[in-house]
């Protein structure tokens, strides 16, 4: 079974996404019923939908599109990550509101796309911090130079379960590791703190890249984390910039040559079941 833990679907006849017109590789309707065919061939069996940075007025529209999406018979859809504004005022009345539905499971602000300054906020510390007690995650989508932010973040709600994910976002390509690897070795000493194993061949050369470019990024993920605190996800459709499902699929398992069972199945899906109460 493999618990897919971030997709991303494109509707753009329905909602508005306005990093688009910079991405022209992801400029295009990418729809639950194209990943679904893909998805069942490949043994993936329940999914989180990722939200996907959509116009603020679309926030909770995007949410309602993927419930509707979940209600079609025999739909692999369990719930969502939704978008969220930390740094507004109205976050707090919004929370709320989601908290009433159980197919939030959790939120993601990503932060590389935003100054530096916003995550620092009192504002958005403050309600970064409504979310203990509630169950919810929170997922952390930064770059290795801000690191710092992440940590001053999860530092804040030490009982929040937050996310890193892909990796960390390395620089694969540039050959950043060594300051990928620090940033990741110090956030993983935080016990709240998770990571998303998804999506790294879209950073590295996308046309060429090898097994041998991704494993150092993957064993020093895993080494730091541990099995027991790594979810993995497809990032479909980025992904498709480098490669596609299948081959992130089938590169994942390469990957874990050698790994035991228990841990393939706790990286693929025991541990994702576990976090979001996954049936």
């Amino acid at each position: 079974m493999i618990i897919d833990t971030h997709l991303h679907l494109i509707y753009r006849d329905r909602l508005t996404y306005p990093w688009l017109k910079d991405e022209p590789g992801l400029d295009a309707d990418f729809t639950w019923e194209t990943y679904a065919r893909e998805a069942r061939r490949l043994g993936i069996s329940s999914v989180l939908h990722m939200e996907v940075d959509v116009a603020p007025a679309d926030i909770e529209a995007e949410t309602a599109m993927v419930q509707g999406l979940s209600q079609s018979p025999d739909s692999l859809l369990r719930g969502v990550i939704a978008s969220c504004r930390p740094e507004d005022p109205g976050f707090a009345a919004y929370l709320e509101a989601q908290r009433a539905n159980p197919f939030v499971k959790g939120f993601r602000r990503v932060l590389h796309v935003v100054p530096d300054d916003v995550s620092e906020g009192a504002l958005f510390r403050e309600n970064v911090k409504r979310l203990s007690g509630t169950g919810l995650t929170f997922d952390l989508c930064m770059f290795p130079h801000q690191i710092d932010k992440a940590k001053a973040l999860v530092d804040l709600a030490p009982d929040v379960t937050f996310i890193i994910d892909h990796c960390g976002v390395p620089d694969i390509k540039g050959h950043g590791y060594d300051t990928w690897k620090r940033g990741i070795t110090e956030i993983a000493r935080r016990g709240n703190v998770r990571v998303k194993i998804s999506g790294i061949p879209a950073y590295g050369d996308r046309e060429n890249w090898t097994l041998d470019d991704l494993k150092p990024y993957f064993d020093h993920t895993l080494g730091a984390f541990g099995f027991d605190r790594a979810i993995w996800g497809s990032d479909w459709p980025v992904c498709t910039l480098g490669g596609g499902l299948s081959t992130w699929v089938a590169t994942t398992q390469a990957l874990l040559h050698g790994c035991t069972m228990d841990e393939k199945d706790k990286l693929f899906a025991a541990n994702a079941k576990r976090l979001w109460q996954l049936g």
